[in-house]
């Protein structure tokens, strides 16, 4: 899916677009999986009873507000978290019904860290460590491909110094050179 265009500046493209690691709906799939099964079993054990109808019907209620909390919840969450690299800045955006979000341009970034355990070195995420200029460091968890972000991240920032760089000596010589006339 790729990030909407209008939300992007002129001249602006994106380089990575990314939702957060699948683990984090390891637990929500398996409440939905005890809970159907949990669901069945007790509606098995309902049926020799006089009030059954009553009880399939708490049973079923019960199953579908349980699954909608802890299982359609975090998946909505999930996709509608989103970690976006672009050409010249961090973007990322969370929430549902209340959206927050940060940006962090490129030349406001001071240093790229990241970090991950073994497991999470096994399923290819880990946590990306932002430090810019102004703010104590931003930690995005469970990032997928968390190294070849921060590699991203790293030239881009390079890039942006040299463009600030080759700018200050353009600058310079425009000087320099009104001077000689």
């Amino acid at each position: 899916m790729a990030y909407p265009d209008e939300l992007l500046v002129e001249d602006e493209e994106v380089l990575v677009h990314k939702h957060p690691h699948p683990k984090m709906l390891a637990l929500p799939v398996l409440v939905f999986l005890v809970t159907v099964g949990l669901a069945a079993y007790l509606a098995a054990l309902a049926r020799n009873l006089s009030w059954a109808p009553v009880a399939w019907i708490v049973i079923a209620v019960v199953a579908v507000v349980v699954v909608a909390w802890f299982t359609l919840v975090p998946l909505i969450r999930w996709r509608t978290t989103h970690f976006v690299v672009t050409s010249r800045r961090v973007l990322v955006r969370e929430g549902v019904l209340s959206r927050q979000g940060i940006d962090i341009p490129m030349g406001r970034i001071n240093s790229v860290q990241f970090r991950h355990t073994i497991v999470e070195r096994m399923l290819g995420c880990g946590t990306l460590v932002i430090e810019s200029a102004s703010d104590e460091p931003l930690e995005f968890d469970d990032v997928p491909g968390v190294e070849s972000v921060h590699s991203l991240l790293y030239s881009q920032m390079a890039e942006v110094d040299e463009r600030r760089e080759r700018r200050s000596y353009d600058r310079y010589d425009e000087r320099r050179d009104g001077d000689r006339w």
